[in-house]
C-alpha cells in the first residue's frame, strides 16, 4: 500500500533499493543457479545491514515498538522487490509474456500487517491468474531458494486466484492470513482483481460467521495459555491481553467495515478517540518489548521468561524505586497494558453485539436467564446490568459500587458498555471511599456467599476496585520477580478468595477436608474474606508487607464497618498470615516446643481455624502444582496439635505419656510375642517415639524385624496420604551416612521433602525419607524405584566417586540462575528445648541437601531430622541437631564455624569434598 512506510525516518539507511537493484543489475555470468547465489550474497549482506540499522534505532528508541516492527517489514519489502525483479528480468525473462504468465507478491499475516519482530516469519504468497505455468513455477522456486540462502523463515503459499476464493472460504486460517494480504510487488491489476473476489466472493455476508469463528479461536487460545493474563511470565504474542488479541479485534474490524488501519476503528465507530489512543499505546509497547525479546534471545521467542525481564526493563530504561525494582515496574506496566487490551475487548464485543447478536444471542457471552426490565434504577438488556443513561455514575457515584452488588445478587452480567462508562467513572470513586452505604455494598460483594471472585475480577478490570481501595490498586498489576508466584498480587489475592468461597461453599472438600470442615465453626466468617483481601495489600512498600499489611488492616476494616474487635482480628491475621505455613514447612512438629510456640502467639481456637483456612487459600492461590498432599498433611498435623494444647493446655499430655501412648498403639498393630516386643522397645530412644507418626512406626518394626540378618536393607513405598514415597534405609550407623544417602537420592532423580535420622541403642541406624520426583509427585515407577535402590547402594558401598555422579547430573533450571539470592544461615537454640535448630536459606540446585549435610558432617554433628522447603528459585533446609553426646551445640565458636560451613556448603563451594 501507498504511503504505508511514510512516517519511517531515513529508510534508506535501512535498506537502498536502487542502489541493492544496480548491484544486482551487473551479475551477468554462469548459469540461473550461479546468478541467484551470487545476488543473494548481495541480498543477505543488505539485510543483515538494514536489521542492524533497526536494532540500533531499537537501542536509541527502545520504546518505538510500532516503528521498529514497521521498519523490519520495510526491509522485507524492499528485498522482496529487488529480488522478485531480477529473478522475472534476469534469471527467467519473458520475451513476449501472455496475459496467464503474470504474477504478483503479496505479503500475509503479520507481515501483511507490516508488524515484524526481528525474527518473526515471512509470510508471503504468489497469486497467478489461472493454473500456473512453467514460468510461474520457476519464478517461485527461484525466490524460495533465494530466499532461504538469506537465511529467513518463509511460510509461502503459491494460488490461482480460484483457489485463493474456494480455499479461503473453507479455511478460516488462510482467510485470515487474506484478510491482512499487501501487495508487495508484481502485477498491480493482478493483485487488485484479487483484493476485489475476496470481498465480493469471500467477505460478502459472512461477517457473523467470521466473529463467531475468531472467538471461539480466541477462547480456546486463552485457554491454552492459561486463561489469565496475569500469569509472571506471560506470552506477548498469544497470552491473553497479548498482541493476538488486538489483531483479533482490528481482523473483526476489517472484515466487517473494510478498514485498512487501527485508527479507522474511529470512523466506524468501534473506538472512541481515547480509546484507540489505548489501543495504540498498548500495540506500541507490546511490539517493544516483542522486538526486544527477539533481539535478546536470538529467535522468535514470545513468552516474556524471568531470564529476560531484567534485561528488557533496562533497555526500556526502567529504574529501581523504593520497594519496587525496575523489572516489577517494567512488568507491572505490562499487565496494566494486558489489562488495557481487555477492556477495548469488552468495549468492541458490545459493538459488535448491538449490530450483530439480535433476537437474544451474544458474541462470546454465555446465555443466562431473563429478570425484570428495571433494578434499582438500572436497567436489564436481555439479562444484563445496563445503564439508562450516560451521566447515571455521575448522578450518584455509589452506583459504581452497587452496579456491582447487584450483579452478584441477582447473578446477572455487565453490560460491556456499562463497564466502559465504569471505566471511564472510576475516579468518582475517590469520593465515596467513606460512604457507608458504598462500603456496605462492597462488603457484601466481597463477602458474598454466591461467586465474588468473578465479580471482583469485573470490578478490577474496570478500575473500580483500585478507585475504592486505593490499597488494593497500589497492586494492581504487580508481579514478584521469583519463581514461585504464578500470578500477579491483584490476581492472587482475588482468586484466593475465590478459593475461599468455594471452601465455604463445600466444593473442595476432597481438597481441603479439614478446612470444609472447620469452616461452619468460625464466628466471624467476614474477618475471613477481609483478611484474604488484606493479606499482600502491601507488597512492593519495601519493608515486611506482613507488618505493613496490618497497619492497613487498622485502618481500611472501620472503613469497611467492621468493629473494633474484628478490626483487631484482621489486622492479627494479616500480621500472622504465613506463621502457620513457616511453622508447619521449616520446623519439626513433633517437637513439643514447636508446637508451644506456636500456640502462645495464637492464643485462641477461633484465631487457629481463621489462620488454618487463610494459610490454604493463599498457598493455593500462588499457583497450579503449588499446593500437594504433604503440605496439607503438614498444616492438618499442626492444626490438630496446637489445637489440642489451646483447647486442654500443654500440661493434659507428658511427654512420657505420648510415649507410652505411641507403644501400646504398635503393640496393638502387632502379633508379636511380649519378650521380642519389649527388645525392640528398648532399643529406640525416646525421641524416636515423639517423631514418627503411628503408621510409620508400625512400618519400621516390620521392616527392622525382617531385615534383622542383613547389612543393609532399603525399602520404598508410596504413601499417598503425603504426596511422597516413604523410603525407609536400614544399616549399621556410621559418620557421613545421611549425606551420603542424600546424594544418592538426587543420583536417582528424587527430591528430598523431609527426613528423620535416628539411632537405635545398639548403633543401627533407621532412616526415614519422604521423596518426590522433580514435579512433586511420590516417586513411584518401578524403574525408578530400582534406581534409587541401585543408588543408594552404591553410594553406601563407595562405589564410584558421589561427587562425580553428582556432578555429571544436569544443572538447575537455567532460567533460576537470573535470581541473586545471597545463602543465609539462621542458628536458634530457642526454637527447641532438645535440639540446636538451624535454617538455610539458599538458592535451589541440585544436590544441595547433600552439600549441606556434608558440612555438618564435617563438623561432627549429630542431625536428628530434616526439613526441605522450596519456593520457585529459593530452597529453606532446616536442621535439628545435637553434638555427638546429644546436647544442643552452646559454644559461640563451633556455632561460628557451623555457620561459616554452611553458608560456603549453601553457595556450593568445594562440592568436591561431599564425596
Amino acid at each position: 500500500m501507498a504511503g504505508r512506510f511514510d512516517h519511517l525516518p531515513n529508510r534508506r539507511a535501512i535498506v537502498d533499493r536502487r542502489a541493492l537493484a544496480e548491484r544486482l543489475a551487473v551479475i551477468d555470468t554462469g548459469d540461473a543457479g550461479q546468478r541467484r547465489i551470487a545476488a543473494s550474497a548481495i541480498l543477505k549482506v543488505a539485510l543483515d545491514a538494514g536489521r542492524a540499522e533497526i536494532a540500533r534505532r531499537l537501542v536509541d528508541h527502545p520504546s518505538r515498538g510500532l516503528e521498529a516492527s514497521n521498519a523490519q517489514a520495510y526491509l522485507i519489502d524492499q528485498i522482496l522487490r529487488v529480488l522478485l525483479d531480477f529473478t522475472t528480468g534476469n534469471l527467467h525473462p519473458l520475451s513476449n509474456p501472455t496475459t496467464g504468465q503474470r504474477i504478483t507478491l503479496i505479503a500475509v499475516g503479520g507481515y501483511g500487517r507490516a508488524e515484524m519482530a526481528p525474527h518473526s516469519d515471512v509470510d508471503i504468497g504468489f497469486l497467478t491468474p489461472g493454473k500456473q505455468t512453467g514460468w510461474a513455477e520457476q519464478v517461485i522456486e527461484s525466490m524460495l531458494y533465494a530466499l532461504w540462502d538469506l537465511g529467513l523463515k518463509i511460510g509461502h503459499s503459491s494460488r490461482s486466484l480460484d483457489d485463493m476464493v474456494r480455499q479461503a472460504r473453507s479455511d478460516i486460517t488462510i482467510r485470515t492470513a487474506l484478510l491482512e494480504a499487501r501487495y508487495v510487488w508484481g502485477d498491480a491489476d493482478l493483485y487488485d482483481e484479487a483484493a476485489r473476489r475476496f470481498k465480493a466472493e469471500v467477505q460478502a455476508d459472512t461477517a457473523r460467521q467470521f466473529i463467531a469463528d475468531k472467538l471461539a479461536e480466541r477462547d480456546a487460545r486463552h485457554r491454552k495459555m492459561g486463561d489469565t493474563r496475569y500469569v509472571v511470565e506471560p506470552n506477548v504474542k498469544e497470552g491473553k491481553g497479548g498482541l493476538r488479541d488486538l489483531h483479533a479485534l482490528f481482523w473483526i474490524g476489517k472484515y466487517i467495515h473494510d478498514v485498512q488501519r487501527a485508527a479507522d476503528l474511529v470512523d466506524v465507530g468501534l473506538f472512541t478517540k481515547a480509546e484507540y489512543r489505548l489501543f495504540h499505546r498498548a500495540d506500541n509497547f507490546l511490539q517493544a518489548v516483542r522486538c526486544h525479546l527477539h533481539s535478546i534471545t536470538g529467535r522468535a521467542e514470545d513468552r516474556l521468561t524471568f531470564d529476560v525481564q531484567r534485561e528488557i526493563a533496562e533497555r526500556m530504561r526502567y529504574s529501581d524505586r523504593p520497594g519496587k525494582s525496575k523489572v516489577e515496574r517494567f512488568m507491572q506496566f505490562y499487565f496494566l497494558q494486558a489489562k488495557t487490551v481487555g477492556d477495548l475487548t469488552g468495549v468492541f464485543l458490545a459493538h459488535l453485539d448491538e449490530k450483530f447478536a439480535a433476537r437474544g444471542r451474544r458474541f462470546g457471552l454465555p446465555t443466562i436467564r431473563r429478570a425484570p426490565r428495571r433494578l434499582h434504577g438500572f436497567i436489564l438488556d436481555r439479562g444484563r446490568l445496563a445503564l439508562p443513561g450516560d451521566d447515571f455514575f455521575a448522578a450518584d457515584p455509589v452506583r459504581l459500587i452497587e452496579l456491582f452488588q447487584l450483579a452478584d445478587k441477582h447473578g446477572l452480567e455487565v453490560h460491556p458498555l456499562a463497564m466502559r462508562a465504569a471505566a471511564r467513572d472510576a475516579k468518582l470513586a475517590d469520593d465515596i471511599r467513606r460512604d457507608p452505604r458504598a462500603n456496605a455494598l462492597f462488603l457484601d460483594v466481597l463477602t458474598s456467599r454466591r461467586d465474588p471472585e468473578l465479580v471482583l475480577r469485573w470490578m478490577n478490570e474496570a478500575g473500580v476496585f483500585g478507585r475504592f481501595v486505593p490499597d488494593f490498586g497500589r497492586i494492581v498489576g504487580q508481579m514478584q520477580f521469583d519463581m514461585y508466584h504464578h500470578y500477579t498480587v491483584d490476581e492472587h489475592t482475588i482468586r484466593a478468595i475465590g478459593l475461599l468461597g468455594r471452601i465455604e461453599r463445600q466444593e473442595l472438600t476432597d481438597d481441603h477436608p479439614l478446612a470444609t470442615a472447620i469452616f461452619p465453626q468460625i464466628v466471624s466468617r467476614r474477618t475471613l474474606y477481609v483478611a484474604v483481601l488484606i493479606h499482600d495489600i502491601a507488597k512492593g512498600r519495601g519493608g515486611d508487607h506482613s507488618i505493613l499489611g496490618a497497619e492497613v488492616a487498622m485502618r481500611l476494616c472501620p472503613r469497611l464497618g467492621l468493629t473494633a474487635a474484628e478490626t483487631e482480628t484482621v489486622s492479627w491475621l494479616v500480621r500472622w498470615h504465613l506463621l502457620m505455613s513457616a511453622t508447619a514447612f521449616k520446623r519439626d512438629l513433633s517437637d513439643f516446643k514447636t508446637i508451644l510456640d506456636f500456640c502462645e502467639t495464637v492464643q485462641s481456637p477461633e484465631r487457629l481455624r481463621l489462620l488454618l483456612v487463610l494459610t490454604i487459600v493463599d498457598i493455593r492461590a500462588v499457583g497450579p502444582g503449588v499446593w500437594n498432599g504433604w503440605k496439607r498433611q503438614l498444616l492438618a498435623n499442626l492444626y490438630d496439635a496446637a489445637e489440642e494444647v489451646l483447647r486442654l493446655g500443654h500440661k493434659q499430655t507428658g511427654r512420657e505419656e505420648r510415649i507410652a501412648d505411641r507403644q501400646a498403639t504398635l503393640r496393638a498393630a502387632l502379633d508379636w510375642d511380649e519378650a521380642t516386643f519389649a527388645a525392640f522397645v528398648k532399643r529406640l530412644p525416646e525421641a524416636y517415639w515423639i517423631a514418627e507418626p503411628d503408621d510409620v512406626v508400625a512400618h519400621n518394626a516390620r521392616f527392622m524385624a525382617a531385615s534383622a540378618d542383613l547389612p543393609l536393607a532399603i525399602d520404598a513405598q508410596v504413601y499417598a496420604e503425603r504426596g511422597a514415597t516413604l523410603v525407609t534405609i536400614y544399616a549399621a550407623d556410621h559418620p557421613g551416612l545421611f549425606y551420603r544417602i542424600a546424594g544418592a537420592i538426587h543420583v536417582a532423580g528424587g527430591n528430598i521433602i523431609d527426613a528423620r535420622i535416628h539411632t537405635t541403642r545398639d548403633g543401627m541406624a533407621i532412616d526415614n525419607f519422604l521423596v518426590q520426583d522433580p514435579f512433586g509427585r511420590p516417586f513411584a515407577e518401578s524403574t525408578q524405584l530400582a534406581r534409587l535402590r541401585t543408588a543408594i547402594e552404591d553410594a553406601l558401598a563407595n562405589r564410584g566417586k558421589l561427587a562425580d555422579r553428582l556432578l555429571a547430573k544436569p544443572a538447575a533450571r537455567a532460567r533460576s540462575e537470573v535470581f541473586d539470592i545471597a545463602p543465609n544461615v539462621l542458628i536458634d537454640n530457642r526454637a527447641s528445648n532438645r535440639f540446636t535448630v538451624i535454617e538455610v536459606n539458599a538458592h535451589d540446585r541440585p544436590a544441595l541437601l547433600n552439600q549441606l549435610a556434608h558440612a555438618l558432617f564435617q563438623s561432627k554433628v549429630t542431625i536428628h531430622s530434616a526439613h526441605v522447603a522450596t519456593y520457585g528459585e529459593r530452597a529453606v533446609d532446616t536442621f535439628y541437631l545435637t553434638d555427638l553426646t546429644g546436647d544442643r551445640i552452646t559454644s559461640a565458636a563451633r556455632l561460628k564455624t557451623l555457620e561459616r560451613r554452611l553458608t560456603a556448603a549453601a553457595a556450593g563451594e568445594d562440592l568436591d569434598a561431599a564425596a
